[in-house]
């Protein structure tokens, strides 16, 4: 990062709260002394943490909030009583033109409601995404939607598509990432009707998107797709089985591993393997969704993340903060509305003449 670039953050959102985000911010700062965060919350509470930090201390600013959004509030009432909350203060300053990113690790259907409201929906996208890093066999793939809303057709699946494309390029730094719907089969007659249209607009030749076609939801881990783009029903429902399959199996070794005396000396000689597996499968290493389509970059963090994990979120804001994210997608956004009016007029012409 060459210029300096300023990142709003929640001060008070997640299971840990204050404490676990400045230690997160810490972290970051140790190695990006260019980057500077205002941060929203009760300074009574930030402050003296902040002063306690050897690197975050240097480069942030607190904004007194005198509210917090509770993690079980319901979505309609936190943003009715969301001004002078730190998740309101912190979302208004992208709107604001003061940061070029959020942070925050509360209230996720919060999040998400307020930042609607407060930044908007960008032109062409009907409705956000939330895209998230997933790791993969080949590194990391984007997959979106994964609960931003339940369903999606298939105009705005395509949409999804190419907002991911850009997300692949900014923060897995992918110069052609490779793009597919996640189907129940990868031959072209499977799925649903929204499912076969935007399969239909991706192949299109005039929208220059990398698109690979179908893909099943075992080819998700294996990283056959950069970019692996479905509702966000089936998103969250995907996100939500990989992850208990994860935890289940690294209970599934450790009960192995304790059984007996050869299991624990095969732990010992393992173990410099297993350091290698934790950190392949640890979901800190992709911490920090996006809700993609809005006019600002907002990044939802784990809320019962860590400060190592938090460090990964604020990462993926940097990453998104500084890659002209609208300049990625405008052209292909553009592309899409082309097609879509072309195959309105033909279809509006092939049912005049049916009449």
């Amino acid at each position: 990062m060459t210029e300096t670039q300023v990142i709003s953050i929640d001060g008070m959102g997640g299971d840990d709260g204050a404490q676990m985000v400045v230690a997160g911010l810490d972290l970051f700062a140790k190695s990006n002394q260019d980057v500077r965060f205002l941060v929203f919350g009760d300074e009574a509470i930030l402050k003296p943490l902040l002063d306690a930090t050897q690197f975050a201390k240097n480069n942030s600013e607190v904004r007194h909030t005198e509210k917090s959004v509770s993690m079980d509030a319901k979505p309609a009432q936190a943003v009715r009583q969301g001004k002078g909350t730190s998740m309101w203060g912190a979302i208004e300053a992208v709107k604001k033109g003061e940061a070029s990113a959020v942070v925050s690790a509360g209230n996720t259907g919060a999040l998400m409601a307020m930042a609607k409201l407060i930044l908007r929906t960008m032109e062409g996208i009907h409705r956000p995404a939330l895209c998230a890093s997933w790791p993969t066999k080949n590194g990391m793939s984007a997959v979106l939607d994964l609960g931003a809303d339940i369903t999606a057709d298939g105009e705005q699946l395509a949409e999804f598509a190419i907002m991911g494309e850009a997300f692949a390029k900014a923060v897995h730094h992918k110069e052609n990432p490779s793009v597919g719907l996640l189907n129940i089969g990868s031959e072209d007659m499977k799925g649903n009707d929204a499912l076969r249209y935007a399969a239909s607009l991706l192949n299109d030749p005039k929208v220059t998107i990398n698109y690979t076609g179908f893909v099943e939801g075992n080819d998700i881990s294996f990283g056959k797709a950069d970019v692996v783009v479905t509702d966000g029903f089936t998103g969250n429902v995907a996100l939500k089985t990989a992850e208990g399959a994860v935890k289940l199996i690294a209970e599934f070794m450790r009960d192995a591993f304790k059984s007996n005396l050869m299991g624990m000396i095969g732990a010992a000689l393992a173990a410099p393997a297993l350091k290698r597996l934790k950190s392949k499968i640890d979901p800190r290493e992709s911490n920090g969704a996006v809700f993609l389509g809005l006019k600002g970059i907002v990044v939802k963090s784990h809320g019962g993340i860590d400060a190592y994990g938090y460090e990964k979120a604020i990462r993926v804001a940097a990453d998104m903060g500084s890659c002209h994210f609208a300049e990625f997608i405008e052209p292909r956004l553009a592309q899409l509305k082309e097609v879509v009016e072309e195959n309105e007029k033909k279809n509006q012409t092939d049912t005049e003449a049916a009449e």
